[in-house]
């Protein structure tokens, strides 16, 4: 849950005791808020019936880098980024040890 509480700083989200609340503008420019159980994992179930568990940080992370996608796709992209970040390192280190 520290994690969590780091993400409501950083991004200065609100909460209450069972929910993140991140405030985003719809399509139109109303101010809307998206009320997300505060879990260890969120559930997402695709139309085809199958279903993947996500942490909180992650769907939270993801709203944030990418809030005009649906949480599908903000997840997808970002676990795309952490896959590239994770290459790099794994390079570097690479190219560390044969030096």
């Amino acid at each position: 849950m520290e994690q969590i509480k780091e993400l409501i700083r950083r991004y200065g989200l609100e909460e209450d005791l069972e929910h993140v609340i991140i405030p985003f503008h719809d399509k139109e420019g109303r101010k809307k808020r998206c009320f997300l159980l505060k879990r260890r994992f969120l559930r997402l179930v695709y139309p085809d019936g199958h279903f993947e568990e996500f942490p909180l940080e992650e769907v939270i992370e993801a709203i944030m880098r990418s809030p005009d996608l649906p949480l599908s796709e903000a997840l997808s992209l970002l676990h795309e980024e952490l896959d590239a970040e994770i290459s790099k390192i794994f390079e570097n280190e690479k190219e560390v040890k044969s030096e």
